[in-house]
């Protein structure tokens, strides 16, 4: 007997065939995680032998393969008209009168006890939609606020009609499906209120690099087709699995959205016209969407989806306004990430041009072209293959041209937005939520599109000359001495964590002072007293800390969070983390930095490094970066953080701040913890014994090294060539520092540039017997694989 209504309670991964991986998904959820504590809304689903028996009884089967049959879907004007043909002729179709009545059946289930203001999601299902090895996602159409059986019924018969948009019928031409043997499902589902709360997709994998080890959850206010179509740029959110398992404080990283709109319920809902978008006051913009234990919650709901799956899992989510509930509303396997293999291609700029563009990069590649600005899909027959396509946002319609795109440049949306997840899936470069490119960008101009240089994404002027390297990473040659890297931008520490690598040697506090706060931290630890004299400065920070419940947790949290992105992706190899190394004219330049910093003759020789620390003008600073690697370490759980301690001038000073930092909670000893000292000045390799009767090792900077050894200033162009790691003054201190340490039995390595600049240095350290050598990302590949050349070689001879 045939079943044309099926409940979701009914439903499982079984059913695939019969309601469509995505309704298919949701009865999996309802049916066995429930108890577990994923909670989906009810609903039913119409099943694919009630669409093929609307198709056959009628005759429209045979009607829409004739009208297929010789389609070429790479002319766009054609494929327009035949979409449009057949759309027409399932829409005008009235449903057979059996699954009409069952529909109205089970609707009336569904909404009995529910109130008059009750609505549904009408969803699309198909039966070849959510495969592991394909994404049809976003093929066909949702309806949204739907009110009333019989806005029911006409939304099911434009969700069966949206099998052939135009997008969908490219797909599955391009993707080899035979259109035949795609069947769609309908779900009706009650909707979650989160046009009075909020809404998003979160990943159980990282979306850009892969890294498997945090979830990835994006969030705005109002309904969740907002942030999937890209019309709003989200909060997001990366939670750390292994934390969240053990019940640690989890989150790793916030980032505070623009969330300029929202998505909510029209007044008078009728269906193609039930949601709209209202602006979001501006104090609510600067303000977290959700709350840490909401997202905590979520994050929890994300891992019990990933393991009943089995892989990793792309899922859409609502938190209701009315009764506080946090919904599943979707659940797909991810296809990008989940297919990437152990080759590693890399995109480097071999110059910078002006910049015309910045925002959210996707991708990791770079891609140049010529600009075709597009604000309507009526202009999609004007763009030419390799051309950047540049819109304000794009919807699944626009698929049939994106592929053929060098580079993608759009003004609205996040990381999850529609464009994002096309261009990951197509491989091309993209650069999202620019707010202004359609306006800025001109057709016909040369323009290179840079996803390559970390979170930011930057459209460059012309068309600029670009590296591309690929890597095998998943075997590396055995060397005698460990691969670390220099990791300051805790954005990119996912993707370089992909790389070979034995940890991390050198990131630098200063660069996260730098790009996560921009606030000198007296300015915060002062704001009150700013609020009565710098009125206009004291309003500026509190415009930048509004999402954090005071100055000094934003202090605290901002810096736990760049810390704990880098110390994730590396775990559990060590992570060296270095106090911050700001000199005097570099805070200065921080907001609010010029009512604090002295004036230095030379800075770099100044006001820095372990004096700033044990002053008494610096001491609450310096407690505030104590507490946030407390955080991490202590509270996190992520033990594989060191520290590191720079511009240490006499053994005595260096006794100093390790009692400074037990007083603050980081005793050396305990709890594995252990610090480092930079050996910087000459003194350090000088007087080695007596420094290290302190600290746990060396990592050797090798620019203040050869610096202070030729009394060369390294900012200044007129005396740059005369600057040289490998000057025998400065071989000399290098060697004695490494002498010492292995006679000590304690860690030796180095963090400079010298390494990585030049690969002679690199051997003469190995051969040295030095412990480590911490390089820039871009070295790290070709310099462990030539130095296991050499060894190879050597043992051969």
């Amino acid at each position: 007997m045939t079943q044309r209504i099926r409940w979701f309670s009914e439903l499982g991964l079984d059913d695939l065939e019969q309601v469509g991986g995505k309704n298919a998904s949701l009865g999996e959820m309802v049916s066995h995680l429930t108890a577990l504590g994923v909670q989906v809304p009810d609903g039913f689903a119409t099943t694919a032998d009630a669409y093929r028996e609307l198709l056959a009884g009628t005759g429209l089967a045979d009607r829409i393969d004739a009208r297929l049959r010789d389609l070429d879907v790479e002319d766009t004007i054609a494929l327009a008209e035949a979409g449009a043909e057949i759309r027409r002729m399932v829409i005008e179709q009235p449903l057979p009168a059996a699954l009409e009545e069952e529909i109205r059946t089970a609707y009336a289930a569904l909404a009995a006890g529910s109130g008059a203001e009750v609505s549904f999601a009408v969803r699309s299902s198909a039966t070849a939609e959510d495969l592991p090895d394909a994404s049809f996602a976003g093929q066909q159409e949702t309806f949204l606020n739907v009110r009333g059986i019989d806005a029911v019924l006409t939304a099911i018969r434009e969700v069966f009609a949206s099998l052939y948009n135009d997008r969908a019928i490219a797909y599955r031409v391009h993707h080899a499906f035979d259109h035949a043997a795609v069947a769609l499902s309908a779900g009706v589902q009650r909707m979650v209120r989160s046009d009075l709360g909020a809404s998003g997709v979160l990943f159980t994998v990282d979306t850009e690099s892969g890294f498997p080890g945090a979830v990835f959850v994006t969030s705005a206010y109002g309904l969740g087709e907002g942030v999937v179509q890209g019309a709003v740029n989200p909060d997001e959110f990366y939670v750390l699995k292994s934390a969240l398992r053990e019940g640690r404080p989890a989150i790793l990283a916030r980032s505070v959205g623009e969330k300029a709109t929202a998505m909510v319920y029209t007044a008078d809902p009728t269906v193609g016209r039930t949601t709209e978008f209202v602006e979001v006051e501006p104090v609510r913009r600067r303000r977290f969407s959700l709350t840490d234990e909401q997202v905590l919650d979520l994050a929890r709901q994300a891992l019990i989806i990933e393991e009943h799956y089995g892989r990793p899992m792309d899922v859409e989510w609502g938190l209701d306004g009315t009764d506080g509930g946090l919904y599943i509303l979707q659940a797909r396997p991810e296809t990008v990430q989940s297919r990437a293999g152990s080759t590693v291609e890399k995109h480097r700029l071999e110059e910078r041009g002006e910049v015309r563009a910045e925002g959210r990069a996707i991708g990791a590649r770079i891609g140049a072209g010529p600009v075709r600005v597009l604000t309507s899909l009526e202009q999609m027959h004007d763009f030419r293959p390799g051309e950047v396509l540049v819109a304000d946002m794009t919807d699944p319609d626009w698929e049939p041209i994106m592929k053929r795109a060098a580079a993608i440049v759009t003004d609205r949306g996040g990381r999850t937005c529609h464009a994002a997840i096309i261009a990951r899936e197509l491989g091309i470069p993209a650069v999202v939520g620019t707010g202004s490119a359609t306006g800025t960008l001109r057709d016909g101009e040369e323009v290179t599109v840079s996803a390559a240089e970390g979170d930011t994404g930057y459209v460059y002027a012309g068309r600029l000359p670009v590296t591309v390297t690929t890597s095998q990473v998943d075997a590396m040659p055995e060397i005698p001495t460990r691969i670390m890297m220099n990791v300051g931008n805790p954005e990119q520490a996912f993707s370089f964590s992909r790389l070979p690598h034995q940890g991390v040697g050198l990131a630098r506090l200063e660069f996260l002072v730098n790009r996560q706060i921009g606030i000198h931290p007296r300015a915060l630890l002062e704001l009150d007293r700013l609020e009565r004299d710098r009125p206009e400065l004291a309003e500026r920070v509190r415009e930048r800390i509004a999402a954090y419940p005071g100055p000094r947790e934003f202090f605290v949290r901002r810096i736990a969070e760049g810390v704990s992105m880098i110390a994730a992706a590396f775990a559990p190899e060590p992570v060296i983390v270095r106090m911050s190394d700001f000199k005097s004219n570099e805070y200065a330049n921080l907001l609010g930095g010029d009512e604090f910093e002295p004036r230095e003759e030379n800075p770099m020789l100044g006001y820095r490094g372990a004096s700033r620390y044990v002053s008494e003008d610096f001491a609450a600073c310096f407690a505030l970066e104590a507490e946030a690697l407390r955080h991490v370490r202590e509270e996190m759980g992520l033990a594989n953080v060191k520290l590191m301690i720079p511009f240490v001038r006499t053994p005595e000073e260096g006794r100093a701040v390790i009692d400074l930092l037990a007083a603050h909670g980081l005793v050396r000893g305990e709890n594995g913890l252990e610090v480092m000292m930079m050996c910087e000045i000459p003194a350090n390799a000088l007087r080695a014994e007596e420094f290290l009767e302190h600290f746990d090792g060396f990592s050797i900077g090798s620019n203040d090294l050869t610096q202070l050894t030729l009394g060369l200033d390294r900012d200044s162009a007129l005396v740059a060539e005369r600057f040289d790691e490998r000057d025998p003054a400065v071989l000399f201190l290098l060697q004695r520092a490494i002498e010492a340490c292995h006679a000590a039995g304690k860690y030796v390595g180095i963090c400079g540039q010298g390494p990585s600049d030049h690969p002679d240095l690199a051997e003469w350290l190995v051969d040295r017997g030095i412990d480590s050598l911490s390089l820039n990302p871009d070295t790290v590949v070709e310099t462990w694989q030539r130095l296991g050349q050499r060894e190879e070689r050597a043992g051969t001879a």
